[in-house]
């Protein structure tokens, strides 16, 4: 009986906490919830094990598992007591409260207005959607969307899952943290950044947006710069939020022996595309700390860049994009650090690459139009040899099936026109060039005269010539067919037929500089030829496969045959496209293995080779390899050098190619063990090796590669290269990890050797105009570069130290001057912002424009 009474009892009391507080809060329970002229968001839904009506003290309480759900908010308590006179909601015990975006808000005690807007908590603790926590002994909520925190701390990190209360891995302490919703901000007053509890830093005010801000207007993280040239220098970039389709981004940066530098950024996007403009530029106060030109940047006073950069989608199908990027000189990217995406570089070369590009496709059809401009951006290289490239057209349509033959057809148009003011020779290896480091003087009897073998004027036999001067063009179009035809027991036949046309224009500059006259390769009058290449020919493929108790094989022998006329011309075209040629297994079945549409493959040749391919299991696979290409009838177009030589020394050049071989094995999930290279046709002697093995199980990530690439005389390269590279990773600790990596010249301390040798015997011979040399006592492992760092990376932050040097080509005397040695620190916090400083050690990196004596 009792516990039917008690039963009763707590429906009827959820019933008449609502009833009662409804005339005056306006809320409706669910007794109204079928009212038709309540408001949905107006409705409120309580759940309590009991409820207390005090007459005395006119207060209203649900007590035990109280759930109160009210205009997408959830409140959640042991106790809550509405005082009806003061007109005031006190929740307490486990006391929650979840917002309607997903906020969860609890406290010791909360005391609310009757609409649960406004109020004071007590021992508060906030976490939002996006992990990011605040926390305060008392905080004040007002007008439903300020929070006032009183020593009030926040973090993004979140708590230790063993030991709470532990302080997090960084956080913001500050006196007051406010919040104001409306304005999507948050301000610190008196605010500590401390790290493990740590204080590190201190802001007297600070603010910043919250975590439901994606653009808005304010300053940025900022950015340290620290050279010999520059002094030390701080940049503090500010965003300007000018609407959500288009920004701007301003970064003054003051350096203490340069004076002030401007940076600006605009962004804008639209319906159908985006672009981008970036400048830099500044009135440079202390000139003399470059070099003069063209060395250097101190001969101007002001030195700047701009660019742009944008895409546009015409229709689903067409795109026009753009990236053009231009400076006063060659250093000013590298002295000032500024970020430029036309920028590619590799341990030797640096440039600026500036492009225009319409671009069409279709399922079937495939077309690019571009231009190129190259602005070079280290020392050696020289303006007026870079060529502008402008339009390269390139056209495909492939057609599957069609009547009558069927297969696929494919047409293919190329169309390339450039122009370059002086002629790029480059100097093949002769003895002793490399002792000299200028022509000398007839006049006085400098020996150096005599033993000079530079390119200023072109010789032939001596120097290659990479790029013609003057206008050079050539249009060709390729109609190719092909058919896979599989027969009755297995075998594929693939013929194969196309017809391609060239036609070229030569308009030779010989007049204007000093190493650009090509009479002695070419008629320096304008010229126009053309050229026909006809071809047929036909794969054959038989594979088999077996299945046995330990994997899957698959064995398949395949052969090729094509039959063409003699190449024409080889020596009348510029050969600007097809100047690398790699005879590997990636082209061994390639109809023409000319890399580009310059020169084209002529004469009869055969190509065979074996695959193998192996399952074992689930995680293990094997791979390889085997072929060579023969030369039937005609002229060998890899044995017939052009102005650059292409095709000779590449294993293509005899009549029986060089053996290529590629393997691949994975013993199990975590390590692949891989390898290839090319073979002497006769000896078997290595002429070309790439391997690498490459181990990844849990902490451990390891990667080991190895190159040897014997002499090409022929295409200027004199010695061997050989090298070895090591990279590994290593997480020590839970987020920490430490990371290496090292690239050794195997082959160097010989050929530092052996100028040291010949550098010797012209001392003696000519004591007076070479000096002694030293003797370069190093090993067969010398660094080519090295990199350490160490990272830590967590749910909230990112930190990263890393330390890199390269070293340059040292001289006999072994001097080191020139290497560059940089260390690069980078932290983020999350929500808080990046900071980012990178620190040159030592001297100057050689050609870097920077004077010497800074």
């Amino acid at each position: 009986m009792a516990s039917g009474v008690r039963r009763v009892m707590r429906l009827a009391a959820a019933t008449a906490l609502v009833t009662t507080l409804a005339p005056v809060l306006g809320w409706t329970s669910l007794a109204y919830a079928q009212t038709p002229a309540a408001k949905p968001q107006e409705r409120m839904v309580v759940d309590a094990r009991e409820l207390v009506y005090d007459k005395d003290n006119n207060t209203v309480s649900a007590v035990g598992d109280v759930q109160i759900l009210y205009q997408g908010r959830t409140i959640e308590a042991d106790r809550v007591v509405y005082d009806r006179q003061s007109k005031r909601v006190v929740a307490t015990g486990n006391a929650r409260i979840t917002e309607a975006n997903g906020t969860v808000i609890t406290g010791d005690r909360f005391n609310l207005t009757d609409d649960f807007r406004d109020g004071f908590i007590d021992s508060l603790r906030v976490v939002n959607t996006d992990k990011t926590r605040f926390s305060a002994p008392r905080a004040e909520r007002t007008d439903g969307e300020v929070f006032v925190f009183d020593k009030g701390i926040y973090t993004a990190c979140e708590p230790c899952v063993d030991q709470p209360e532990r302080p997090p891995f960084w956080q913001v302490r500050a006196a007051r943290i406010i919040h104001k919703k409306s304005e999507q901000m948050i301000y610190y007053e008196d605010a500590r950044l401390e790290f493990a509890g740590v204080p590190i830093a201190y802001v007297p005010f600070m603010s910043g947006p919250d975590a439901t801000v994606k653009r808005k207007t304010g300053f940025l993280a900022p950015k340290f710069i620290n050279t010999s040239a520059l002094g030390f220098g701080v940049g503090l970039p500010y965003f300007i939020n000018l609407a959500p389709n288009y920004d701007l981004t301003l970064t003054p940066t003051y350096l203490s022996r340069q004076g002030l530098l401007g940076q600006a950024e605009w962004r804008h996007r639209f319906v159908n595309g985006s672009y981008g403009i970036r400048v830099a530029g500044i009135f440079q106060r202390d000139q003399d700390a470059f070099l003069k030109g063209p060395l250097g940047g101190g001969d101007d006073k002001f030195r700047g860049s701009v660019e742009t950069f944008g895409k546009v989608f015409l229709n689903p199908r067409w795109t026009f994009s753009w990236d053009i990027a231009g400076s006063t000189d060659r250093y000013f990217y590298k002295n000032y650090r500024i970020r430029s995406e036309s920028i590619t570089a590799t341990n030797y070369l640096q440039e600026s690459t500036s492009t225009v590009a319409l671009n069409g496709q279709s399922p079937n059809a495939w077309f690019d139009m571009r231009g190129y401009y190259f602005q070079p951006l280290t020392y050696n290289d020289w303006q007026k040899q870079q060529p502008i490239v402008a339009p390269v057209v390139d056209y495909n349509k492939r057609i599957h099936k069609p009547s009558m033959i069927g297969g696929e057809l494919s047409f293919t148009v190329n169309l390339t026109h450039l122009t370059r003011e002086a002629a790029s020779f480059k100097e093949l290896p002769v003895q002793k060039t490399y002792l000299i480091s200028s022509p000398g003087n007839a006049a006085t009897g400098d020996p150096a005269y005599l033993l000079y073998d530079g390119c200023a004027v072109y010789q032939k036999d001596k120097c290659l010539v990479t790029g013609l001067a003057g206008s050079i063009a050539r249009a060709t179009a390729q109609l190719d067919w092909r058919r896979n035809i599989v027969d009755p027991i297995g075998q594929v036949w693939t013929p194969y037929a196309s017809l391609r046309a060239d036609v070229f224009s030569i308009n030779p500059n010989t007049t204007k500089y000093f190493n650009a006259n090509v009479t002695t390769i070419a008629d320096a009058s304008d010229e126009v030829f053309g050229r026909a290449m006809p071809a047929v020919g036909l794969m054959y493929r038989f594979p088999f496969v077996a299945t046995t108790s330990w994997g899957t094989h698959i064995v398949e022998p395949v052969a090729q045959v094509v039959a063409r006329p003699n190449e024409t011309n080889s020596l009348r075209v510029a050969n600007e496209d097809a100047q690398s040629l790699v005879f590997d297994d990636t082209n061994l079945f390639e109809w023409n293995k000319f890399s580009g549409f310059d020169r084209v493959e002529g004469g009869s040749r055969a190509n065979i080779g074996l695959r193998y391919s192996g399952t074992f299991g689930k995680d293990s696979y094997a791979s390889l390899l085997v072929g060579q290409s023969y030369h039937l009838g005609g002229r060998n177009s890899y044995a017939s050098g052009d102005l650059v030589n292409t095709g000779l020394n590449s294993g293509l050049d005899t009549r029986r190619s060089d053996f290529v071989a590629k393997a691949q094995y994975q013993p199990f999930k975590g390590l692949l063990l891989q390898g290839g290279g090319r073979f002497n046709e006769s000896t078997f002697e290595a002429q070309r090796i790439d391997a690498s093995a490459a181990f990844n199980y849990r902490f451990l990530s390891t990667t080991i590669g190895y190159g040897r690439y014997e002499p090409q005389p022929d295409l200027g390269i004199p010695r061997r290269r050989e090298g070895l590279s090591l990279t590994q990773s290593i997480s020590f600790a839970q987020y920490w990890s430490v990371r290496g990596s090292v690239l050794f010249d195997l082959d160097k301390y010989k050929y530092d050797r052996e100028r040291y040798r010949e550098a010797l015997a012209l001392h003696q011979q000519y004591p007076a105009w070479v000096s002694n040399p030293v003797y370069p006592n190093t090993g067969p492992l010398q660094a080519a570069s090295t990199s350490v760092g160490v990272r830590y990376q967590d749910e909230c932050t990112i930190f990263d130290v890393s330390y890199t040097q390269s070293y340059a080509d040292r001289a006999v005397n072994g001097s080191r001057s020139s290497d560059t040695r940089t260390v690069m620190f980078r932290l983020e916090l999350r929500t808080l912002g990046e900071i980012s400083y990178s620190q040159n050690l030592g001297s100057s990196s050689s050609g870097d424009g920077v004077a010497s004596s800074n």
